[in-house]
C-alpha cells in the first residue's frame, strides 16, 4: 500500500534505484510502495532540480495567470509535455497542468492563484457536477484526507470538501447528489409533512453546527502546528 508522505531523502533513494538500473518504473514502484506515475514524476523532478525538486512544500505555491498560460502553451505547442512542465517548474502534479489546459481550451480566463488562510472558512467557490465531486472526494481520501490542499487543487472551499467527504463516507456516491430545488415548498405540504420537514431541518442545523465546531478545532490545530 502506498504511503502518503516520504522525505526528500527517501524519494531520492527510490529514484536512484531506477537511475542505477535496478529495475523499471513498475518494479521499483511496487517494491517501494509508491505509485507508478508518482515515481516517474519524482524522477523527472530529480533530473531537473536534484534533491530540491523532491522537497515537500511547506505552503501552497503561487501561480500567476501569465505563468499558467505560458505552461499551457508550451504543452499545446508541443514544446514540452505536461510531465516536463511539472518537473521543470516544480508543480505539484500533472493534473494541475491538465486542469489549466482544460480551462484554456474552454476559452475561460486563467486566473492568478495565491493561497490564503481563508480557504478554511471560504464560502462555496463554484458549482460542481456530481462527477467532479466524486473525483474530488476520492482524491482527498487517497491523500490522507488533506482537505486544505484538495480544496486548493480543485478550486473549491475547504468546507465543501469536508462536507462532501463526510457525506460520501456516510452514503456513498448518492450522498454527492445535488438535491437543491427538488422539494415541494412548505405551503404545499400537509401538517404532518411540515412537522417532519421541520424536524429534519432542526437535525440538519444541529449536525451542521457540530461539523462547524469540529472544523474550527481542526483550524486551531493547524494554526498551532
Amino acid at each position: 500500500m502506498s504511503r502518503s508522505k516520504y522525505s526528500a531523502e527517501e524519494k531520492e533513494k527510490i529514484v536512484q534505484e531506477y537511475l542505477e538500473g535496478k529495475g523499471g518504473y513498475e518494479i521499483i514502484a511496487r517494491r517501494n510502495g509508491v505509485g507508478y506515475s508518482t515515481l516517474k514524476t519524482w524522477t523527472r523532478k530529480y533530473k531537473e532540480q536534484g534533491i530540491m525538486g523532491l522537497e515537500g512544500r511547506t505552503k501552497n505555491a503561487t501561480y500567476t495567470k501569465q505563468f499558467k498560460r505560458a505552461c499551457v502553451e508550451k504543452v499545446l505547442q508541443g514544446e514540452e509535455s505536461a510531465e516536463d512542465v511539472v518537473a521543470k517548474y516544480n508543480i505539484s502534479d500533472r493534473s494541475v497542468v491538465r486542469r489549466w489546459i482544460k480551462v484554456y481550451n474552454a476559452n475561460m480566463e486563467l486566473k492568478d492563484y495565491e493561497p490564503k488562510r481563508e480557504v478554511y472558512m471560504a464560502e462555496a467557490k463554484r458549482k460542481t457536477t456530481k462527477e467532479e465531486r466524486i473525483e474530488i472526494v476520492k482524491y482527498c481520501i487517497e491523500h490522507d484526507c488533506d482537505y486544505k490542499n484538495t480544496a486548493a487543487k480543485y478550486d473549491v472551499s475547504y468546507s465543501q470538501v469536508y462536507a462532501w467527504v463526510r457525506s460520501y463516507k456516510a452514503n456513498g456516491e448518492e450522498g454527492l447528489e445535488d438535491r437543491r430545488g427538488r422539494r415541494k415548498p412548505d405551503e404545499e405540504l400537509d401538517e404532518l409533512e411540515r412537522l417532519r420537514r421541520e424536524n429534519l431541518r432542526l437535525k440538519r442545523q444541529l449536525k451542521e453546527q457540530e461539523m462547524l465546531n469540529e472544523l474550527l478545532k481542526k483550524v486551531k490545530e493547524l494554526e498551532r502546528g
